[in-house]
């Protein structure tokens, strides 16, 4: 425990806009390579594709605040705000590019995909849970609400995690490893939590 103090201690000299201007990494790499041609035969659908996943490996990323801390006594739990919008910042751009540069807004299109293609709805369906994350994710929110209540609005990060999850393993036309190890991940993490909270109510109850 001693390295996490000394760990800990380091971290609490680290900003959170640092934390958030290095989240911003990924989405300056990418511009770069559109920018340069970087991006392959069909950059569109590479942007599309680099922006869901940076949006899950985040949401992961926030997941896994809590075991890091419980187990190795590593706490960044200052930095989960920040690394839940980062979640939705490009989460929101996936959307975007899907809306604007791969259907170029035509509404009959979307309408159909909505429809018709199961890993859409799964990923709208994801994308909705972050609305409120998002739009609460402030001191206000949490007076307003009240903390037990905005508590439980934030346990939608579950199932985010989880539906941006599966709308990855539905896009992919073959299963790989990849979005298999993704779709546990997510799995492992939410069952954790699940876990835990039981353990808490059991031991209340006892």
């Amino acid at each position: 425990m001693d390295g996490a103090a000394s760990l800990n201690g380091a971290l609490r000299r680290v900003p959170v806009w640092a934390v958030c201007g290095l989240g911003l990494v990924p989405l300056a790499v990418l511009v770069w390579r559109g920018l340069s041609g970087g991006l392959g035969i069909d950059p569109v659908k590479t942007l599309e594709h680099q922006l869901g996943l940076t949006a899950l490996q985040l949401l992961l990323a926030g997941l896994v605040v809590t075991p890091l801390r419980r187990w190795t006594g590593v706490n960044l739990i200052r930095y989960r705000r920040a690394i839940g919008l980062l979640a939705f910042l490009y989460a929101a751009l996936h959307l975007l590019v899907w809306l604007w540069l791969d259907l170029q807004l035509r509404w009959s299109e979307i309408g159909a995909d909505l429809v018709k293609r199961p890993y859409v709805i799964v990923g709208m369906l994801g994308f909705a849970c972050l609305v409120p994350l998002a739009m609460t994710s402030n001191g206000w929110s949490v007076r307003r609400l009240g903390a037990a209540a905005w508590q439980r609005l934030h346990r939608l990060a579950y199932a985010a995690v989880l539906l941006a999850a599966l709308h990855y393993l539905l896009l992919v036309k073959v299963w790989s490893a990849e979005p298999l190890l993704y779709a546990l991940a997510a799995a492992g993490l939410v069952a954790l939590r699940w876990l835990w909270r039981r353990g808490r109510s059991g031991t209340v109850r006892a």
